[in-house]
């Protein structure tokens, strides 16, 4: 029997009122469009809906006060991110990598000695069956 080693796993999110304002999901759907320049190709590489992924940068621009995409030239010609759009986007993922670099060295320091210690007793354990 094979132990699974444990890993660190966090969500991190920009909370405005109470409410998920940004975060992985928020940031997964612009990073999307910047790279499809389509709101219907981004939902469709998460997966969701259209109607979903309009109402989540609805919410997103409710809560952050601003626009994050701006409609490109003529109907169906899709969208870029907005200056604001880019830079919140930018901003969170510059963030998350930093909380998540930090967290797993601190992760690291605090547990490494018990996942040892579990992988010895399983070895033993194992080896006892």
């Amino acid at each position: 029997m094979c132990r699974q080693v444990p890993q660190l796993k966090m969500k991190l999110w920009i909370d405005m009122g109470g409410k998920n304002a940004f975060g992985m999901g928020s940031a997964a759907l612009l990073r999307g469009v910047d790279q499809t320049g389509s709101l219907a190709g981004a939902a469709k590489a998460l997966g969701m809906s259209y109607r979903a992924a309009w109402g989540r940068i609805r919410k997103i621009e409710e809560r952050l006060g601003t626009n994050v995409l701006i409609k490109r030239g003529g109907n169906k010609s899709g969208y870029d991110l907005s200056f604001e759009g880019q830079a919140f986007l930018e901003a969170y993922e510059a963030l998350q990598k930093s909380v998540e670099e930090v967290a797993q060295r601190r992760f690291n320091d605090l547990f490494a000695d018990l996942i040892k210690r579990g992988q010895k007793e399983s070895v033993s354990q194992s080896a006892a069956e």
